[in-house]
């Protein structure tokens, strides 16, 4: 019912309210990714919301910079930002305040962050993140793990017939740096190649007179997309050092994921070059069914901690929860945690036995919320109805004897009269079959 008393009160294109309900489930995603970084040996770091402008700048290519917003402080005078991205402020934070600690650093993270966007595109400018990095190490073992730790999250929250994009874009630098194309051809060449236009390609290479060598490794890009079989045709046509050595990089990737038993999960594309500016190796995407957009999105970023002072290797990657959950709304585990386990109903004049049935619920791990409004049976069960609340628990009922309870199923109104140790043995599982 709509409330006539209601101020309008709108909110910015690109956020959303969050109610109870879809808060409950963002909060069993994000429980379920931390608990994999956690069993893998990560820490978590807690971010700030703002940060100064040119310091943050200093971790972000322009396409971020362009997606910042911005406001002055008015106790500095300098510019603030919300960050657009975690990962830099983890990146500025180990090279100005753990740069003394040995390394590697195994950090993650869960927070909210700001992305200016179009008007008319639609997407939400409030991302929710939760990433890990890895800071210290230059090793396939070490991207391995990332994608390792990804299939993971994905197979405890349900997912099946998901992939893992796995790219290298120094396999591209290569091939790029070796055609002698100018700077503006190749430009043209990788947006063209980013949208897997491969009649596009070909015209471009043809309007800039490229040699039969160039235009041949070039215009495969595109087609680099598949199993195992990519890496055989990209070494055929591979003629540099630096491409080479991608190659190679990637495919001891794919060695390790086979002895973590992940890569019937994977696709490999080497025409992928999503964050060229921003990432130095191995890169990943990972898709579930029924949502064209990735959930999951890393990669290896070797110059970035230098920004701050302090070089040191890292590769890191980072979920979209809202993603997962648009893929996961109608998933039961989901749907169940935000349900409550109980509501107590007293019939009662006297509060004592109510307060500490609840309280000891309670103690046995059971969600439990009192009805302390003053109202009838069929308005307390109604209401645990649209909350969501499983049980209604009855205190002082007449079909009870002195030392007993009556239990309400809120889904389908069936009834139990239980002792009160027969429900703290049993809790949920309690057999309405009478």
């Amino acid at each position: 019912m709509t409330n006539p008393a209601c101020i309008e009160a709108p909110l910015p294109k690109g956020v959303s309210d969050f109610l109870p309900e879809t808060a409950d489930k963002i909060t069993f995603i994000a429980d379920s990714i931390h608990r994999v970084f956690e069993l893998w040996g990560f820490r978590r770091m807690i971010t700030p919301l703002l940060e100064f402008e040119d310091v943050l700048a200093l971790g972000m290519g322009d396409e971020l910079r362009s997606k910042t917003f911005r406001f002055d402080d008015r106790q500095t005078g300098r510019l603030l930002a919300i960050p657009p991205d975690i990962t830099p402020q983890v990146a500025r934070i180990v090279a100005t305040r753990m740069h003394s600690l040995p390394l590697p650093h195994r950090i993650y993270y869960s927070g909210r962050v700001l992305r200016q966007a179009q008007m008319q595109s639609g997407r939400s400018r409030e991302i929710f993140q939760s990433g890990v990095e890895l800071i210290g190490l230059n090793s396939p073992e070490a991207d391995a793990e990332m994608v390792a730790m990804a299939v993971e999250v994905l197979k405890n929250l349900g997912f099946t017939g998901f992939k893992i994009d796995l790219g290298q874009v120094d396999f591209y630098r290569g091939i790029m740096d070796a055609s002698g194309l100018s700077r503006d051809v190749q430009r043209q060449l990788q947006e063209a190649i980013s949208k897997k236009e491969v009649t596009a390609v070909r015209s471009i290479l043809e309007a800039a007179g490229a040699p039969e060598r160039v235009k041949e490794e070039i215009a495969l890009l595109p087609r680099l997309y598949g199993g195992r079989e990519v890496l055989q045709e990209a070494a055929r046509i591979a003629g540099n050092e630096r491409s080479k050595k991608a190659l190679d990089n990637i495919t001891q990737v794919v060695e390790i994921l086979d002895i973590y038993g992940v890569a019937d999960h994977l696709t490999i594309d080497l025409g992928e070059i999503r964050g060229l500016d921003y990432h130095t190796g191995i890169t990943f995407e990972g898709f579930v069914p029924g949502i064209g957009e990735a959930v999951c999105s890393g990669g290896r970023y070797d110059d970035l901690t230098a920004k701050y002072g302090y070089p040191a290797h890292a590769t890191g990657f980072a979920f979209n929860i809202l993603a997962l959950l648009a893929s996961m709304a109608k998933r039961p585990e989901v749907e169940a945690s935000s349900s409550r386990d109980f509501l107590v109903f007293n019939k009662k004049d006297e509060r004592r036995e109510a307060l500490e049935v609840a309280q000891k619920l309670r103690s046995l791990g059971f969600t439990c919320a009192r009805d302390i409004i003053k109202r009838d049976f069929e308005s307390s069960l109604e209401y645990a109805k649209k909350m969501d609340i499983r049980m209604l628990l009855v205190i002082g009922a007449e079909e009870c004897a002195a030392d007993q309870l009556y239990l309400v199923r809120v889904a389908d109104r069936r009834a139990i009269a239980v002792s009160k140790q027969e429900l703290f043995d049993k809790g949920l599982d309690l057999k309405f079959d009478l």
